[in-house]
């Protein structure tokens, strides 16, 4: 690579073709692909670590709930207008890039990785809590919870590197799988539906009065959260400016649905609010109330599991193609973003991510800080939260700075839906240090975001590349001193493509 004009504070290279044709990803995935994709990275949300947000009473909960709802409206509406506009693999990064700069980028990116890496580490461990309960049940055989997460993250680790085709079309299947277990859970759970006693007990609405709602914040995010990874498939969408907008909100208002559907019957049937509230499997509890307990239950349980597994491939499909994006642009060690020779997939990226997620649940059960599930869960929502302020405000500052630019898709919500979910999601930031339980976690996290920040300032920001996301910020005004417009975008290709078109 020929370094390309230094600045005061980044330096760009240019990158010549052979660069690009390492990092290349296909395109494959239509509307009804990314429908799937969101809604089954969010699915695991309705069985198992919502209820951790019990423990504040059910109404704590549900309020929380109704104002996260109004959260993800506001913020979803406004990616569904920006990643069309930017269709780029980068997603998050890319909207804040061109908004706020270098700087706005890798602040934005890094805290989705952390989102990104973290979640599926908080889906391994209720899929090794069901599959631990189940074989016991089943065989009498005791696995080690962690058997089971080195064996799904290899799993499907390996389903992501072997192809975007296989990952989309097992995406499809497993989502639909996923609705159908809810759709089975629900209809089983209506006739043994006793809320007063069950949702409600003896504890009242709000135990914990106004601060169990506030208490609740994360765990309510736990219905919606990765709902906003589909611009990160824009590169291997066919159509990114139509589908993308309409795959998002159709996948919001399914998990609306199931979302609410979940909090209410599963709380409301045995064991309820209180016995689920610490659960690493609250479905699989409320199908042995609906079908008893033993054989049949267990076997239930296991083709539940299919809504942990959905999340769990999807998010890490996520984290692939954030940590590729950013580590193509440079702002990230450049060896992540090297794609699998025949298959076209981030197979680099994907296996970090895994080592990461892995350690991070080992580390925690190590520590012995209560449910390593919630502890993560934590975590996660630290990261998540500071990319959703930093999308909507990348919205607000999109619409005023850059008002000519193509949007096929207008946001019905605007600037206002925007700033009202900027709002929420500083307050459910402030929410994750208020928690004594779970503040360890979160300040370590914190600590690494910092160190990451470190890194972008003393490193990262001296290797950039003009990757389709810079080449976008460049050529639409949001360039650093001294570096001009470029002449007309690169890379094209018509099916294997290294980017979209800038």
């Amino acid at each position: 690579m020929e370094e390309r004009r230094p600045q005061s504070y980044v330096t760009y290279r240019d990158a010549g073709q052979d660069y690009f044709d390492k990092r290349k990803l296909r395109r494959h995935a239509g509307v009804w692909s990314l429908w799937a994709l969101g809604v089954a990275a969010v699915i695991s949300g309705d069985f198992f670590g919502w209820n951790f947000g019990l423990a504040y009473g059910f109404g704590g909960l549900l309020v929380a709930t109704v104002i996260i709802m109004v959260m993800y409206f506001g913020l979803c509406y406004s990616i569904a207008e920006m990643s069309p506009a930017l269709p780029h693999t980068g997603g998050a990064y890319s909207f804040a890039r061109s908004a706020m700069g270098p700087w706005g980028g890798f602040t934005t990116g890094v805290a989705e990785t952390i989102e990104y890496v973290v979640t599926p580490a908080v889906v391994v461990v209720g899929i090794g809590g069901y599959m631990q309960s189940i074989v016991d049940d089943l065989v009498g055989l005791n696995i080690d919870v962690a058997v089971w997460w080195a064996v799904f993250y290899a799993i499907f680790v390996g389903l992501n590197i072997f192809g975007v085709e296989a990952t989309f079309r097992f995406t499809v299947v497993i989502c639909v799988l996923s609705l159908a277990i809810l759709a089975v859970f629900s209809i089983g759970a209506i006739p043994k539906l006793d809320f007063d006693r069950f949702a409600i007990g003896g504890q009242g609405w709000f135990p914990d009065g106004a601060s169990g709602v506030f208490y609740a914040f994360p765990f309510a995010i736990w219905f919606y959260l990765a709902i906003e990874e589909l611009p990160l498939a824009a590169e291997e969408s066919h159509d990114p400016r139509r589908d993308i907008p309409r795959g998002t909100i159709y996948g919001l208002l399914t998990l609306i649905v199931t979302g609410f559907l979940v909090l209410f019957l599963n709380a409301g049937i045995a064991p309820g609010s209180a016995g689920i509230a610490d659960s690493d499997e609250p479905l699989l509890d409320g199908l042995k109330t609906i079908f008893g307990g033993g054989t049949g239950a267990s076997i239930l349980g296991l083709i539940a599991v299919t809504g942990l597994v959905a999340s769990f491939h999807t998010i890490i499909f996520a984290y692939g193609r954030n940590i590729f994006s950013l580590s193509r642009a440079g702002y990230y060690p450049q060896s992540l973003s090297v794609t699998h020779g025949t298959r076209n997939t981030p197979h680099v990226a994907l296996i970090v991510g895994a080592i990461v997620g892995y350690a991070l649940c080992w580390v925690i059960r190590e520590a012995g800080s209560g449910s390593v599930g919630a502890a993560l869960l934590t975590m996660a929502v630290f990261g998540a939260v500071i990319s959703y302020f930093m999308q909507t405000v990348s919205f607000v500052l999109l619409r005023h700075n850059l008002p000519d630019i193509e949007r096929p898709y207008r946001s019905p919500v605007g600037n206002a839906g925007a700033v009202l979910a900027a709002a929420i999601a500083v307050i459910a930031l402030v929410s994750l240090f208020w928690n004594d339980d779970y503040r360890p976690g979160v300040v370590g996290v914190a600590i690494f975001y910092a160190i990451a920040v470190a890194y972008f300032a003393l490193r990262g920001r001296h290797h950039l590349v003009l990757s389709p996301e810079e080449e976008f910020a460049v050529g639409h005004g949001h360039r650093p001193p001294g570096v001009d417009e470029l002449e007309s975008p690169r890379h094209d290709e018509p099916e294997t493509v290294p980017a979209a078109p800038s």
